[in-house]
């Protein structure tokens, strides 16, 4: 990658919704009565309808407006796992949750304030999810006789058969309006429907007081190649903030959400896979070198592809391959060249490119294999999120094999997980697992821009001058185990890797016993040596009754659930592991300074049980859910509660 390109060209977007924002006109139709604006620290919005009633696209316009605008966000994108289920139907629904504060947000959050239903099949799966007193939208039209039938209601009064409040409820005739609205366009109803969803993010940016020009910049981005549909969906958005403003829209008050604490900066909404992209470019651009990626495209995992293959003009190379061992074989064999390599899957994956990363493993060459887990086994739930893949990122692959293991925490810190596996990668010649998962992979958050200059520097472990023509593939630094990184071509350095064990003095081929033992304990102590930043815990650190415990994408809200406790006067704190190999120094100081531990983990106990092996003594308590989707806050804090009240076992 060229030393002078910018890595913040890729923020160009974030600042002009940035500099563009101004101050929303609260009262935009003076011929209106005037509503009550009332102040809130936090709301949560999710948008629901058919899969192709683009949810998602509403959803991340009202997170990215949000984002810009100085709010804390969290987004959980809930895709149904059908390829494409018949329009209307129960399994067919596609959420996107929007959770939005005045200050740092965490989850989702576990219920909603207001629900978008766009037809039937949504109102009647996604209703589950919403507060007591929460605003529904509807589009009624898509509410007749045989919308109602294939949502399975037993009656055409499907609000008294959900029990819900008609008070509580916009009923709008949404597909009718806008025809109406987009027929001065000359644009045949087909195309006119594809911006329903528009018309309900109007409503909802009303409802909170949004400024509609940073909507409309988004818009005309996105659109650029096609004016005439961006125009379209401008004018279904006025038009939908025009009907919430003109008929109050059953609702007594609209609502501001201010931004505090905020540190100065330029803001962008971003999602973990698309984090995960600008922390492997941010960290070529940091080494000085070129950044290839090897894959194959699998859900939820292939959006890091899509981002990368934008950036050609920044040096990245994309390689999209036949099968996943090819993907990581060539990422293998641009490491080999002297390239930043990675490789992007998800736990499938991971499985067929288990041999050649341990190609990388015993070449020792760095690679940065990239895991958004998934549900599984097999097949599974590919579009819901688990952290079923720990033990095979740790132990799967034959033989000892040892690699750093890193845990992303937050879609955000996707940028930091993947900075720092660039970085343990290129210092310590290894190859490197980065473990997100799909919550994190396409949530999203408000992120903060970086600059260059306040990223960590990384340092190449290249061979020396002083070795030319004595250079042999492992000869180590005696401090870290750590071999020199020749690159092919350089006068004085020749050498061969290969797949079979190699004499640690000369290079060479050997089957010698005493030799590969050797080699077995180089490349494990070589791990191990790796310093990592020690365990953190927050909350009642001194005098916990509980210490909650987790990894990786849980940490906002097992976090949550400990600020819950600690409101009802339990003294809870949590330790949350980023790194998983080689693990923190202070581990076991941490793990035993506490009478109870709970472990938790959205698996069966994978984490709890390496925790046992590495930490001797160490028996915890053990929360586990495997539901292909993220914590209940409330649900962790009634486990977690029952844990502090029994006796220790």
């Amino acid at each position: 990658m060229a030393k002078n390109s910018s890595f913040q060209k890729i923020t160009i977007f974030a600042t002009e919704l940035f500099t563009r924002h101004q101050k929303t006109e609260i009262y935009r139709n003076t011929m209106a009565e005037p509503l009550e604006v009332k102040e809130l620290d936090q709301v949560v919005v999710r948008f629901s309808g058919d899969s192709g009633d683009g949810m998602q696209l509403a959803g991340n316009i009202f997170s990215t407006i949000s984002a810009s605008v100085g709010n804390g966000i969290s987004t959980f994108p809930d895709y149904p796992a059908d390829i494409r289920a018949p329009q209307g139907s129960l399994t067919g629904v596609s959420g996107y949750q929007v959770h939005i504060g005045t200050g740092r947000v965490y989850t989702p959050g576990d219920r909603c304030d207001v629900l978008v239903a766009m037809n039937a099949a949504a109102l009647k799966t996604q209703y589950k999810f919403t507060k007591p007193q929460a605003t529904i939208i509807i589009d009624t039209d898509a509410f007749g006789p045989a919308d109602l039938k294939k949502a399975q209601f037993d009656s055409d009064d499907y609000l008294l058969e959900m029990g819900i409040d008609p008070d509580r409820v916009v009923a709008c005739p949404m597909t009718k309006m806008v025809k109406d609205c987009v027929a001065p366009l000359g644009i045949d109803n087909k195309m006119a429907l594809k911006s329903r969803n528009m018309f309900a993010l109007g409503i909802v940016c009303w409802l909170f007081n949004r400024d509609l020009e940073l909507v409309f910049s988004f818009l005309r981005n996105k659109f650029a190649k096609k004016p005439q549909v961006a125009e379209m969906n401008i004018r279904v958005v006025q038009a939908g903030y025009d009907y919430g403003s003109n008929t109050h829209a059953s609702v007594p008050a609209t609502y501001r959400i201010e931004s505090t604490n905020k540190q100065p900066g330029r803001y962008m909404d971003i999602t973990g896979n698309k984090a995960t992209a600008y922390g492997l470019m941010a960290a070529a651009e940091k080494a000085g070198l070129q950044l290839f990626l090897g894959s194959y495209p699998i859900t939820p995992a292939t959006d890091i592809l899509h981002e990368l293959s934008k950036h050609k003009s920044m040096g990245v190379i994309t390689v999209q391959c036949e099968d996943e061992i090819s993907g990581c074989a060539s990422a293998v064999g641009a490491a080999f060249a002297g390239a930043l390599a990675a490789t992007s899957t998800s736990g499938p994956g991971i499985c067929l490119k288990s041999e050649a990363i341990n190609l990388a493993v015993i070449d020792e060459l760095p690679l940065v294999v990239i895991d958004v887990q998934r549900g599984g086994p097999s097949t599974g739930l590919p579009t819901k999120s688990e952290q079923t893949d720990l033990l095979q990122a740790l132990y799967g692959r034959n033989g000892e094999s040892p690699m750093p293991v890193i845990a992303a925490t937050s879609p955000t810190d996707c940028f930091d997980a993947a900075y720092m596996a660039c970085k343990m990668a290129l210092e310590h010649l290894t190859p490197v697992v980065l473990l997100t998962d799909a919550f994190i992979a396409n949530g999203s958050a408000a992120w903060r821009l970086p600059k260059m200059s306040e990223l960590p520097e990384i340092h190449p472990h290249y061979a020396t001058a002083e070795q030319k023509y004595k250079y042999t593939p492992y000869k180590r630094d005696p401090k870290t185990n750590v071999r020199y990184w020749a690159i092919p071509g350089q006068e004085g350095f020749q050498h061969i890797l290969g797949g079979l064990e190699k004499d640690g003095e000369t290079g060479a081929i050997s089957t010698e016993p005493e030799n590969h033992d050797h080699m077995v304990l180089l490349r494990y102590d070589k791990v191990q040596k790796i310093e990592v930043p020690d365990l953190e815990v927050e909350g009642d650190k001194d005098d916990a009754e509980l210490l909650i415990v987790g990894f990786g994408s849980t940490y906002g809200h097992l976090f949550s659930a400990m600020q819950e406790l600690r409101k009802k006067g339990h003294k809870v704190a949590l330790a949350q592991f980023k790194y998983i190999n080689p693990l923190p120094r202070n581990t076991k100081d941490v793990l035993l300074k506490y009478n109870k531990v709970v472990v938790a983990e959205q698996n069966l106990g994978q984490f709890r049980a390496y925790l046992r092996i590495r930490v001797y003594g160490f028996t915890p308590e053990k929360f586990n859910q495997v539901k292909g989707q993220p914590f209940v806050v409330s649900e962790l804090v009634s486990a977690f509660e029952k844990i502090l009240h029994s006796p220790k076992q």
